[in-house]
Formats: structure tokens, C-alpha cells, sequence
């Protein structure tokens, strides 16, 4: 199992969680390419530089914009940026995901709707280039788990669009409720909601204890010099296991009302806030009423991202839920060089031994589209070269 823990013993911020992925493998080009994807590229500019803090090597990232103002976006204006994007959809997803949780946090905190919100700095330009930049290193490391340590958020007082706010800020604090944090280390802000958003969205667990295998570090170097080192360190690991059982949740909900058109929509938006999988069955309820059983599949940590886009874009006015256990095969993501070009193949494993492997679909799909070719094609080729270079 691949795992990627974060070590937020100086807290996180967005650009820090870039510097760390960049340092910890993420292909910096590959990076700055898919960034172009937004569209926005006349806006910003991401400078990233190897430099040391404190004697700790890593990587410094910048957002530098191209236009000083403030743009105050709302949600929507967001994800039509993203949705409007060249971006693949996984990272589309990921991206409104984390963008979903400054929101809701944004609107709790001001008394506001979700709608109603203006996100001022998070809504920037920056900070949209730091959470999809988040979600292209997510997609491109593939992970299987992603773990948290404490988050340490800091202390005294920052000044935002709003005035000057205690630290932690407010946001920052509702995103990360139920969560372990930290506070004190320093007299600064440590954690922003961007890359609280980002542990809160994408971690499966929090905790302190690291048993797996360390493959690998990145870090993250801050802006500020601190009596203690301003970075963020995040480790590529692996936990061996034949097969990984993981607690997950079902929830249902039969509905008997809804235009089946609405299906795909609502399956589309089950999906950004986390559901890992969502399927339908007929059923007959009382009275003969034909109705739909609508199953959804998630992780504990997005139940309520899910159960919000559940209730929005369906008629349903209820859903059960219940755990459910899963069992998996030990997963593993290699690269492999091609004719056509370097295509990500998963390999799955049980008790050692090598089961079968899969050609990742987006990276073929990108293939098809650059060369004008079929999928079928493209698979043919790839699994051709795949299999003589083994």
C-alpha cells in the first residue's frame, strides 16, 4: 500500500504542500503543464526554487501574479473555472472537493449561504493555483492512503480581508474541527485554510503513530523565518500487506420521485464530494411503487460532503447508512515507456506475487487525444511494448 503521510510539525500551507509534492517526486514540468490547463495562466506565474531553511533542504514555491488585485469569486465562478479547464477529471474532482470545504467553512462562519460567499484570498488566483496544484500532485503520486500527524496551527493574530483575526482563523479552526491540532509553537500564523482545506478534504486518518516504510521525503519550505524550521515535510511510504482491509461506509436511499434524468448529475456530484462509488437498483416499494435503491459508497471522512450533495440534488428527504468492510489486493503504481509514450500501469499483488496489471486510462486517453487515435489502438500498442519490456 502506497501511502503518503503529512509531518505538519510547523503546520501547512498551500504553496508549502506544493514544495513538499515537488521535492517528493512530483515532476515539476508535468506540474507547470497541467497548471496551463486552468486557463488562467495569463494571471499567474508558479516560481519554484530549491533553498534551505534552518539548514533543511527543500523546495520554495511561489505563486507570483501577474495582476495585483483581488479577485473576489464566488464558488461557482470557481468550479466554472475548473470545470472549463483541460484538467483530466479526477483532478477536477479533487480541486472542487477542497474547495467545498473552505466553503462550507466560509459560509458557517459568516452566517451566509454557501452561494453567498466572496472568497477573497482563497478565491484568488493563488490560491486556486495552490489547490489544483494540490489535486494534480495527488493524481499524479496516486496514493492509496493519505495519513495526517497533529496539525500545529500557531498563535497570535494575522491580518486578512476582514481586519486582523486570532489565530487560528476562524475558517481554519470549522475546517478542522474534530481533527488533531497544535497550537503555540510560534507567535504566527503556521496553517492557513487552504492547507487545512487540503488535510481535511484528502487525509484519511490523523495520527502520530508512523508504522509503515519510508520511501521517501519532501519538503515544503514557508516564507517566514521561525525559531523553529518553517516547512512542511511529507513522506512517501509503504505498508506491505497481501490484502489491506479498510472500513468504509454504505449509504442508501430509495427514492421513487426524482426524473431519471437527474441520475447523471447527481451521480456527478456524489462523486466530487468523495463517494467512491454510487450504483442504482430497481426495486418495488409499497403500494408496487417502481423506485431506484441509491447506493453510495464513501469513506467515513467525506459522510458529510456526500450526504450534502445527496440531499441538494436528490429528492430524497433521508438515507441509511451502515459500515462496511473492504479487502484489497496490495497496490502498486509504476511508469512504464512506451512507443506512444510514459503511461502509469497499476500492478496489484497477493502474497507477494504479481496478479495482474492495468494501464491507467487517463494517461492513454491523453495519448489517444495528442495523437488521433483510438483508445483500443493505444491500449494495443501500450500493452504491447508493456509486456516485452517485462
Amino acid at each position: 500500500m502506497r501511502i503518503l503521510y503529512y509531518d505538519c510539525f510547523s503546520g501547512i500551507s498551500g504553496d508549502m504542500n506544493l514544495g513538499a509534492m515537488i521535492h517528493l517526486g512530483v515532476d515539476r514540468e508535468y506540474l507547470i503543464k497541467e497548471l496551463s490547463g486552468l486557463k488562467i495562466e495569463n494571471e499567474f506565474e508558479l516560481k519554484i526554487n530549491n533553498e534551505i531553511k534552518m539548514g533543511i533542504a527543500g523546495i520554495k514555491a511561489d505563486v507570483i501574479l501577474k495582476k495585483h488585485e483581488h479577485v473576489h469569486r464566488h464558488i461557482n465562478d470557481i468550479e466554472s473555472i475548473i470545470d472549463g479547464s483541460d484538467l483530466n477529471d479526477q483532478v477536477k474532482a479533487i480541486s472542487k472537493k477542497i474547495f467545498l470545504k473552505i466553503a462550507q467553512a466560509e459560509a458557517k462562519v459568516h452566517g451566509k449561504t454557501i452561494e453567498e460567499i466572496h472568497f477573497h484570498e482563497v478565491g484568488a488566483t493563488d490560491s486556486i493555483v495552490d489547490i489544483v496544484g494540490a489535486a494534480i500532485c495527488f493524481d499524479y503520486l496516486k496514493p492509496d492512503k493519505i495519513i495526517s500527524s497533529s496539525v500545529q496551527l500557531g498563535g497570535g493574530f494575522v491580518k486578512c480581508a476582514h481586519g486582523m483575526i486570532p489565530v487560528p482563523a476562524p475558517a481554519t479552526v470549522e475546517i478542522l474541527k474534530g481533527k488533531p491540532v497544535r497550537t503555540g509553537l510560534v507567535g504566527y500564523e503556521t496553517t492557513t485554510p487552504t492547507g487545512a482545506a487540503i488535510l481535511a478534504a484528502m487525509a484519511d486518518e490523523f495520527t502520530n503513530e508512523m508504522n509503515f516504510t519510508i520511501t521517501s521525503t519532501g519538503y515544503g519550505l514557508g516564507t517566514k523565518d521561525f525559531e523553529v524550521p518553517n516547512v512542511l515535510r511529507v513522506h512517501l511510504a509503504e505498508l506491505t500487506e497481501d490484502a489491506v482491509s479498510e472500513e468504509q461506509l454504505m449509504l442508501e436511499a430509495n427514492i421513487d420521485d426524482m426524473n431519471p434524468e437527474f441520475y447523471s448529475f447527481l451521480e456527478e456530484k456524489l462523486f466530487q464530494a468523495g463517494a467512491l462509488d454510487v450504483y442504482k437498483t430497481s426495486i418495488i416499494m409499497k403500494k408496487g411503487r417502481p423506485a431506484i435503491k441509491l447506493s453510495i459508497l464513501c469513506k467515513a471522512r467525506d459522510e458529510e460532503l456526500v450526504i450534502h450533495a445527496l440531499f441538494l440534488h436528490s429528492t430524497t428527504i433521508g438515507a441509511r447508512k451502515y459500515p462496511v468492510g473492504k479487502i484489497a489486493m496490495d497496490r502498486k503504481i509504476i511508469e512504464k515507456h512506451t512507443s506512444l509514450g510514459t503511461v502509469r500501469v497499476k500492478q496489484t499483488y497477493y502474497q507477494g506475487e504479481l496478479i495482474r496489471q492495468k494501464l491507467e486510462y487517463e494517461d492513454c486517453l491523453k495519448i489517444a487525444r495528442e495523437k488521433d487515435m483510438t483508445l483500443d489502438a493505444v491500449y494495443a500498442e501500450a500493452a504491447k511494448t508493456t509486456e516485452d519490456s517485462e
